[in-house]
């Protein structure tokens, strides 16, 4: 059996009668004659070769075992028509069809959530790219790999092809275990250097030969924040974190806020980056916003 090719509108006008419950009501839903309605059902059932709604034994339309079968996939085609047009749409008015966003490791999760939830429901139309980097590895996405947004911290310093705008500061605190040496008090200036310090280390080779808030020869460098907080609540050594990051840990007491005489903690210091060669588009320009605010 050779099945012919269903047209968009009578896949519509299969969905509209069985939402409005009537041949009429779709009819008054789409601005036809009833009679347009039954037309384009009776060659969608002969495009189909299936009988979608019975005929008899009922005043309003009651769908097939067939037509219960193939709503979900006319739905399905539709939606995806309207997706694509709706992108059509976005791309006349300016907005951007997808967007690059690079994300540094020490952004709060609960701010990165909030803010890319928001922007799903206001820009559904928009592909985002999401890539989550630290220190060096956010810029060098921008520069090297084509995205068009990174939220980054201080480390790399101006860049001539880069643009910049504060957002925001994250707070930087050494932490360790209750019964690390570091935190009985009382602690002597570079009794630090004694004891092993987990140290975010760059991904990219931005940074070579810089150090950042390393007080200890005695370190371990991990490319992962995760995996740091992890040996740290294992008790594995001393390190600085991201204040938002460990909140949990010391209200529990699984970790302690040091106090050492260096007061290795710092502000780090939140900016949009961009290219300066990148046009900001609407759903760039509400990101940025978007992240200022929730910072």
């Amino acid at each position: 059996m050779k099945l012919g090719d269903p047209s968009l509108d009578q896949l519509r006008i299969f969905i509209a009668v069985v939402e409005e419950g009537s041949f009429g009501g779709a009819a008054r839903r789409m601005g036809r004659a009833v009679s347009a309605i039954s037309y384009g059902i009776a060659q969608l059932e002969a495009q189909l070769a299936v009988t979608l709604f019975e005929r008899e034994g009922s005043r309003k339309p009651v769908l097939t075992e067939a037509g219960e079968g193939l709503l979900a996939e006319a739905r399905a085609v539709a939606d995806r028509v309207d997706g694509l047009l709706a992108k059509t749409r976005s791309l006349h008015a300016g907005l951007e069809s997808n967007l690059g966003l690079v994300l540094d490791v020490m952004l709060p999760g609960e701010v990165t959530a909030k803010v890319l939830r928001n922007f799903r429901e206001t820009f559904p139309t928009v592909a985002l790219r999401l890539r989550v980097e630290g220190l060096g590895a956010v810029v060098e996405c921008l520069l090297d790999e084509g995205a068009q947004l990174a939220i980054g911290g201080p480390i790399i310093g101006e860049d001539p092809a880069l643009e910049r705008q504060a957002v925001g500061e994250v707070d930087l605190i050494p932490v360790a275990v209750l019964d690390h040496p570091l935190a009985q008090g009382n602690i002597a200036p570079g009794e630090s250097r004694r004891h092993l310090q987990l140290v975010l280390s760059d991904r990219s080779r931005r940074t070579e030969g810089r150090e950042f808030s390393v007080l200890s020869p005695l370190t371990w460098r991990l490319g992962d924040l995760g995996a740091k907080h992890t040996l740290l609540k294992a008790g594995l050594g001393w390190g600085n974190m991201p204040r938002e990051m460990v909140a949990g840990d010391l209200a529990s007491g699984a970790l302690v806020e040091l106090d050492l005489p260096e007061r290795p903690g710092a502000h780090y210091q939140l900016s949009a980056i961009w290219r300066r060669d990148t046009r900001l588009g609407p759903a760039t320009s509400w990101l940025i916003d978007a992240f200022r605010d929730a910072l």
